[in-house]
Formats: structure tokens, sequence, C-alpha cells
């Protein structure tokens, strides 16, 4: 069998993402999104590994059990950064965030790290 060679241009070429889908898609607001999305990344990684019911979640973040389903489920409207970033703080973690002078081969981002 004839191996094909790759398509390199035309409606089904594949164009390497910026590393934020949200950017790739166009949002304007798409750092925020990316930031958010991170956030909640970590916070169900710190509820998988603390093996907390959405309930138990619930009672410690000082949310409702929907809302930490909400989140659990990555559905992000409704939540600020700053609320999220609170969130650690109520399971026993904090938040550095890192400002750093940005290189010139990639664009501005924002680099956040729960701990």
């Amino acid at each position: 069998m004839a191996r094909q060679s790759a398509r390199k241009t035309g409606p089904d070429a594949i164009t390497r993402g910026s590393g934020n889908v949200f950017a790739d898609l166009n949002f304007p607001d798409a750092g925020e999104r990316q930031t958010k999305l991170r956030l909640v990344h970590a916070l169900n990684i710190l509820i998988d590994a603390e093996r907390l019911t959405q309930c138990t979640a619930a009672l410690r973040l000082g949310l409702t059990q929907p809302k930490v389903s909400a989140l659990r489920n990555y559905k992000l409207g409704g939540s600020s950064v700053e609320r999220l970033m609170s969130l650690f703080n109520a399971l026993d973690r904090d938040v550095e965030i890192i400002i750093r002078k940005k290189s010139k081969s990639r664009g501005a981002r924002i680099c956040m790290v729960a701990v």
C-alpha cells in the first residue's frame, strides 16, 4: 500500500494550537477563561486527592452542592478568578501568583501555581 503524505493546506489542515484553546477559538476573554480552567482543574485534583464527596466539599468550601457539581464538571460561568482562588484557602492551600518578564518566543500568558 502506498503511503500518502499529509496535506499541508486546505480546510482539513492541522494547525498547532497556541496553548490556550479559548484564544484559538477567538474568545475575547481567553486569558481569564484559561486561568479559571487551570484553577478549577487544580481544585478538582485536590478534591479527588482528599476523597471528598460533593456534599463534604461544599461544606468545606462554603458552597452549595450544585455549585460544587458545576465546578467538578468545569462549568466556569458565575465564578470569578478571585473567588476560585479563595476556595483553595478553604482547603488549607495557598495560591502563589508568579509574575515574570515574558520571553520573546511566546505571547503573554497568566501562570498560576496552586500549592
